[in-house]
């Protein structure tokens, strides 16, 4: 073997480590992708599990409220459950509905809430 041939062995195995370098570089990030979101998950459905487990029978001789002529105003069991999923720590509003909420209200789910009173 020459020295001219060493040196492109050389530069050819560089190349190939660099490539799996990258390669390497690549995985690792969506690994980590993967490792948040299983995170997101488990603790969603942890607490999702808690809140399942300390909601109490709603009976059902409840009566609806009524509105100030004396009528019932049915607010109906979708409004119940938005409001509870809410209270749970997610969105209800059309702009993030169904993601977890960060210890903050949102407007738009609040503005939601109230419209529908």
């Amino acid at each position: 073997m020459n020295k001219k041939e060493v040196f492109e062995q050389v530069s050819y195995m560089e190349e190939q480590i660099g490539q799996l370098y990258q390669q390497l570089g690549d995985l690792k990030n969506h690994l980590a992708e993967v490792l948040e979101e299983n995170h997101r998950l488990a603790m969603e459905n942890h607490h999702l599990r808690n809140r399942l487990n300390d909601t109490p029978e709603r009976p059902s001789d409840d009566k609806e409220p009524t509105d100030p002529n004396g009528k019932e105003e049915p607010v109906g069991e979708g409004y119940d459950n938005l409001a509870r999923l809410y209270d749970e720590g997610f969105h209800i509003c059309n702009v993030h509905f169904g993601s977890p909420r960060q210890d903050e209200d949102c407007l738009f789910c609040l503005l939601f809430l109230n419209k529908t009173k």
